[in-house]
């Protein structure tokens, strides 16, 4: 079984940022005050922390598109991102728009990038195969 990992971010408004993660993506609350929230993110604790600093982003281009630095996401199960992609459209603007890398050959995976209401990036994929993942 791999151990939950733990991210904390700041956001500028709790509030906005709960429906995000809870109305939209589905992640269930946990505890909470008046300056941060936890969030259970597919298995993972997510922390929103309230803060007037937003960090700039910076991209990569990879495979001609720029890639927001930093982001972060969730591998999910190949059925499971399909159903999370069709869920969201038309909900909020995506970074890069639900598709499929490396079709038919090793690597095959589904991505998406999608901002949070603070501009986080956020980048949920699967993979055709999982023993892929880490593979070159």
């Amino acid at each position: 079984m791999v151990r939950p990992f733990h991210i904390a971010i700041p956001v500028s408004n709790l509030n906005k940022s709960i429906l995000f993660y809870k109305d939209i993506l589905g992640c269930s609350l946990g505890r909470r005050s008046d300056r941060w929230v936890d969030f259970n993110f597919y298995n993972h604790q997510l922390v929103i922390h309230q803060s007037d600093y937003i960090e700039n982003k910076i991209y990569n281009e990879v495979d001609a598109n720029d890639i927001p630095i930093p982001h972060f996401g969730v591998i999910l199960e190949w059925n499971e991102w399909h159903e999370l992609s069709n869920k969201i459209k038309g909900k909020l603007k995506f970074i890069i728009k639900p598709y499929i890398r490396f079709k038919g050959n090793k690597g095959e995976q589904a991505t998406m990038f999608f901002l949070d209401p603070d501009g986080h990036a956020l980048e949920f994929k699967a993979f055709k195969n999982d023993s892929m993942i880490f593979e070159h």
